[in-house]
This record gives structure tokens, sequence and C-alpha cells, in this order.
């Protein structure tokens, strides 16, 4: 089947020019054929000038781009892309003996828009925000068989919640159960099939290890803690008591096993089901260490005031609730609120505390979850560690 060619207005080519990997549908002037969703096309500028190669898909973002030059989208064009991204990652230092488990591949950072794979110890899990990721996979799975000889056993695909469909996860190649990996030396129980996003919040890796650094001796509050990661890496640097916090029942049973997983812990570790706001209200300890990592507030722009409101208050919270010398982590995974509109918010929650406080570190996502130079919008991770008098 020949590839639908779609031509651009005039002017419309200098986001693609500038390597921005997307085409919104008011760019497009005219297509040869209509491409079926997932179909890849070429993009012609309005003399009929090559620009890039993409998956479609109706809607706002009408082309992906996977490539800015004259290649085929086959099972070359992906075997290539995995390959380069695990040589990569060796440059990052991925695998380790202190750390098995990595991202391999993050979207537009990595060249493939709505792709996600993320390695844990010896199995990949592939989540596709996209249709023609998803129509891709069985090439995908391929590709990083291929290329993850002596390190893959199995290909687990999770794109089932990210594009709402009903067939649900499964395996793409070869099975296993839930992993243990290790994480900075530290073990961790992975339920990649039915945990959240692919199964552990790799971005915050770089940052629980910061954690570590301010947490001997401490009392460490971790909020919305999921599994437990920045638990884990409190209690192994000599915390004396950490308390996890969040809603999900499923969650906090995880956090506990991954405890329990890493015995030479000294510290006391108790762990709560409960709401993490009405938590902060009404808990009387004081702690010398609070984590806030919540889930996104907002996924879209007419959600961003309000979520704008609730990182206010939560963090607000936060700062009663913490005692003199205190250090407070506080992350925003929202992408449509930006680094600027995060510590502005940060600021106003500030002021309306009454307490001195100033900023230690700014925080990102680490580098294997990479932002390409002309996607900023890839850079969703954004943290503040703040030193509260």
């Amino acid at each position: 089947m020949n590839e639908a060619i779609i031509t651009l207005k005039a002017g419309k080519e200098r986001p693609v020019l500038r390597f921005h990997p997307w085409i919104f549908s008011g760019a497009i002037a005219t297509a040869s054929a209509q491409p079926d969703d997932g179909d890849v096309v070429t993009v012609v500028d309005s003399r009929g000038t090559f620009l890039g190669r993409g998956h479609f898909q109706n809607g706002s973002i009408s082309v992906r781009i996977l490539s800015f030059t004259d290649t085929p989208v086959n099972q070359q064009f992906w075997s290539n892309r995995i390959a380069a991204a695990f040589e990569q990652r060796k440059t990052m230092g991925f695998p380790s003996k202190n750390t098995n488990c990595f991202r391999l591949i993050h979207g537009e950072g990595d060249g493939l828009p709505g792709l996600i794979i993320d390695i844990y110890a010896h199995v990949a899990v592939v989540q596709c925000h996209s249709v023609g990721m998803y129509r891709s996979r069985a090439m995908i799975s391929e590709a990083l068989m291929q290329h993850g000889k002596g390190i893959l056993e199995a290909v687990f695909d999770k794109s089932a919640e990210s594009l709402g469909l009903s067939e649900g996860n499964g395996f793409l190649y070869g099975k296993t159960e839930a992993v243990e990996v290790l994480e900075n030396g530290y073990l961790f129980k992975i339920d990649f099939e039915r945990g959240q996003k692919t199964g552990f919040f790799l971005d915050q890796r770089d940052n629980r290890d910061l954690l570590a650094k301010y947490s001997s001796g401490k009392r460490v509050l971790n909020t919305f803690c999921y599994t437990g990661g920045f638990s884990v890496y409190a209690l192994g640097a000599g915390a004396k008591l950490v308390h996890s916090v969040d809603a999900s029942k499923k969650a906090i049973d995880l956090c506990n096993l991954n405890v329990e997983l890493n015995p030479t812990f000294e510290g006391e570790h108790l762990a709560f089901t409960a709401d993490v706001p009405e938590w902060l209200k009404t808990c009387t300890d004081k702690y010398d260490v609070i984590i806030l990592d919540p889930p996104a507030f907002a996924k879209h722009q007419e959600a961003r005031h309000r979520a704008v409101q609730a990182y206010k208050r939560l963090n607000l919270a936060a700062m009663k609730a913490i005692d003199s010398g205190g250090i407070l982590f506080t992350f925003s995974c929202s992408q449509v609120v930006d680094r600027d509109l995060f510590r502005h918010t940060i600021t106003a929650a500030s002021i309306e505390s009454g307490r001195r406080i100033s900023v230690l570190h700014q925080l990102t996502q680490p580098a294997d979850h990479p932002v390409s130079i002309y996607h900023p919008e890839g850079e969703y991770l954004k943290g503040l560690v703040l030193l509260i008098h």
C-alpha cells in the first residue's frame, strides 16, 4: 500500500524544519488519500519538498514525525532505532551492577513520539500512546529481542490503559512473573501488569538518591508514596522514622513489601492508607523531611487553574506540617504546568505560610528520560527542594 502524502500549507513547514515532531491538523492543506489512524504518511511542504515521515492520527496532532530523512519505516528502521537507544543508555551507565531498571525509549526525546519502553531486569515493558505505535508493536518487539540479547527474556505490552482499549494488556514475547529489580542497590518488586505507568516511577531515581543525603537521623513523611521508592531510600540512608501515605491500599501493600525486601533498615517504617490532603490537615506529628510527589493534577489546559490551586493547598499544608529547619521535596508531573508556573505556585504557598523559605535544588527528570531541545513539551517533571525555617 502506498503511503498517503500530506501536503502542508505554505509557511507551516517552519516548525518541521526546526525538527518539532508534531504536525497539527490546521497546518495540513491536502492529503493524496485519506489515511487510517496509525498509517505511516509522508509529509511535504507546499512545493512538494520532503519534510518527514510519521504516524497519522485523526485529532489535533495529526502527524507525529518518526524520521526527518527519507527513510522507510520498516523492520530495519525499528531495529536501528532500538539498537541506538541501547547504545545511548550504555553511555549513561545502564544497566549496571547496582541498577538494572531504566527507560530505553522516551517518546519525542528519543525521536519516537508516542512510544515508551522501560527495562526491568530481563523484561521490556512497552507502552504506546498513539495508534501508530500500537500497530507497530510486533516490529518493536522483534527489534527489542534482536538487540536485547543477554538482557531481555520477555516483552510486555501495556498500551490498553493509555489508549482506552478494551482488549487489555499482555505479553508480546515470552512470559514471566512480576520481577524484582535493583535501583542504586535497593531492591524493588515491579508489578508491570497491574501497577501504575509501566510499574515504577523510574523518573525519580536521581531525586530519590538526593533525598537520601537529607534523611539520616530524620523523621520523614513520604506522601503519594505509591510503591515506596522515596521511603526505601530514606530508610537506607538512616532515617529514624518514615511514614508512607497513599490513598491506594494496593500501593501501600507494595510499599511495605519493598521495605521488607531490604532487610537491613534500622529505622521505623509505618504505612497508612489515607487521603494525603486530609492526612496533612489532621496529622499532629512534625516532620524533618516531607516528600510531595502527587499524580498529575492536570492533563489538559482546561484543568490547569484547578491544578495550580490544588498544588498551592497541598504545599501550604506541608509547610505547616514541617519542623523548623525542615526540608520539603515538592514535585509536579503535570505537563501543562510548566516550570515557571510551578515555581510561582510554590512561591504563593510560601507567602501564605508566613515562613522563611529557601530553594536548595531545582529538580527534573533523569538522563534516560531525555528532552528534545526542539520539543520542550517533553520536560514534564519539575521539582524543588526547599529549606523551611
